[in-house]
């Protein structure tokens, strides 16, 4: 069973609609999955700074 049973029906134009919003979907999903894997890393980094810059002021 196709995900869109009506595509073939579909006009160029609401075709092209579809295929941009999933693609917007995935790069979506994508950004949230890769922004999940690195923010306790970036806050990491940004704490191991803020000691650092801390430290060099004294």
């Amino acid at each position: 069973m196709p995900l869109l049973p009506r595509w073939r029906y579909m006009t160029p134009e609401a075709k092209a609609l579809t295929r941009r919003f999933g693609i917007s979907a995935a790069v979506v999903l994508f950004g949230l999955v890769l922004l999940r894997t690195l923010l306790p890393w970036m806050i990491l980094a940004l704490i191991i700074w803020w000691v650092l810059s801390a430290m060099n002021r004294q």
